[in-house]
Parts: C-alpha cells; structure tokens; sequence
C-alpha cells in the first residue's frame, strides 16, 4: 500500500493486439487527442457562425499535415536516434516513418499543421484566423492528451525527485532510461506536468476569449504564448537527449520563439482588426 502511494506508477503496456493488428497506446492518445480538439473546436466555430462539416473539411487538411511536420521536426532535432543508427537504408527509412514508436514535435506539428489549415480555410471560403481561433483550446488539451502517450512509451520524464508522486520507469531494455540511475529511481512525470498546464491553460484561454471577444487569430496568439511558456520551463527538466545552445534546449529556444510569435501575432491583429469578424466565411458558404 505504501508503494503505491509514495509513487506514480510505471504504465503495465504499451500497446495490444486487436486480431491481428498491435494498437498503441501512444498512437491511440493521439488520435483521441484529434477528435477531442476536433469536437472543441467544432463547438466554438458554430458558435461564431460556421458549420461542422466545413470545419471537418480544413481539419483532414490539417492533422496529415501536422503529422508529417511533428514528426519532420522531432527526426531534424534528433538526427543522431536515426542516421547511421541501422545498417540499412531502409531500416533507417521504417524507423523514421514510425510515429507509433513516439516522437512527434509539437511545434513542428503547429507549423506546418497551419499549412493544411491555410490550405483547407482557402479552398472552403474559410477566414484562416477563425479556423485558428476556433481551434486553438481544443489543440492545447489534445496536445495535453498526447503527452499521456509518452507516459505510456515511458519516454520525456524528468529528472530524478523523491517527491510523493515520483514516476516508476522500468530500466530493462528501455533505451530511454539513462544509464547513470539504478532501477526504481523515480523521475518527475513531465508527462502529466504538461497535461495539467494544457488543460487548465485551455480553460483560460477560453475565459479570456469569451471575456474580451477575442477574434481575429487573437485567440490562438494567446495559445502560442500560453503553450510555449509551460513548454519553456517543463523543457528545462527533461532528461531525454537534446542539442543544447546558449545553455537551452532545442525546444526551449522554440517555445522562446513561440512566445514572440504569438506576442507579435497578437500586437498586430489587435493593430489592423480592432473589432470583431463580420464572419467565418470569405464568401457565402455552398448549400449542401
């Protein structure tokens, strides 16, 4: 009983076999991560107006897109977990496309997520900011969503604490655990840090939009500085490897440079649209 109080505990799988099919964990936490952010988002873009059906069109645009990017992002930082690591092109290649190992970087995901985003607004006669706004919150929680499946892959801890809710990783054959700790040390669960400042973080987001009619990408500039702030400093205290410039992280430095975009976002849309959209849609929308 004092085990199981004193610590949080290590997850008992990482995945299951449906039939003939492996399910896992991580990819299924990604997935419902999308339909929660889908649902959310949903709500607030028929909220401002719009329909679900067109915002289901730009979102099949958006998450292939933010796929791709997140995972792009996460090889380009990590080229050292890839190249040269297996002795054929093809091996090399598999391991670089399997997402349901783990790795997929949010900011990568963000960037050219918005790529698909933009595309799928421009071809429904979408404004892309509204798509961005009505989004933004339900991205956050399902950001928070997905880091359950790092814990799962037990991957992206923190650094070692005594703290009562320490996090169990089994060391036998996870490369992940650092070779320099004994079996049952306990690590900061930096999975359920981010969890927990996404949604709460979400949560403010939506208060404030709702309280000061936020619109005109104002809403999602606001979560690329909300975001980026709890990112910046949960970075800090992660034992997974990571190129270090200037004494940060990699991802430190791009959530210092989602916090400027979004502050600089937010300047400028409050500069050039002081009132609210007249609408979602560029032009009328076609009747099904």
């Amino acid at each position: 009983m004092y085990a199981f109080v004193s610590q949080f505990p290590n997850p008992p799988i990482s995945s299951f076999q449906v039939g003939p099919f492996t399910v896992h964990l991580y990819a299924l936490c990604i997935l419902v991560g999308i339909i929660v952010a889908f649902l959310i988002g949903s709500a607030r873009f028929k909220n401002r107006g719009g329909d679900s059906g067109t915002l289901l069109d730009i979102v099949l645009w958006a998450v292939p897109f933010g796929i791709v990017g997140g995972r792009l992002f996460h090889v380009a930082t990590h080229l050292g977990d890839y190249i040269g690591v297996y002795p054929t092109l093809q091996g090399t290649l598999m391991h670089i496309i399997a997402v349901w190992e783990g790795g997929l970087a949010i900011y990568g995901a963000i960037i050219l997520g918005c790529v698909g985003a933009w595309i799928g607004a421009k071809r429904a006669g979408v404004r892309f900011v509204s798509v961005l706004d009505a989004l933004a919150p339900g991205i956050l929680i399902a950001q928070g969503i997905g880091r359950w499946g790092n814990y799962f892959n037990q991957e992206l801890f923190g650094q070692a604490t005594d703290l009562p809710w320490g996090l169990l990783i089994e060391k036998n054959n996870n490369p992940a655990f650092p070779s320099e700790f004994p079996a049952g040390t306990l690590f900061h669960p930096a999975f359920l840090y981010e969890f927990i400042w996404d949604v709460l973080g979400a949560l403010v987001i939506i208060w404030i939009a709702k309280q000061f009619r936020l619109q005109w990408g104002k809403v999602f500039a606001l979560y690329l500085v909300v975001y980026s702030v709890g990112r910046f400093f949960i970075e800090a205290i992660r034992l997974d490897p990571s190129d270090v410039f200037f004494g940060y992280r990699t991802n430190q430095w791009s959530a210092i440079a989602g916090i400027l975009i979004g502050v600089s976002f937010y300047y400028v849309q409050a500069k050039r649209h002081p009132g609210i959209e007249a609408s979602v849609y560029t032009k009328e929308p076609e009747t099904k």
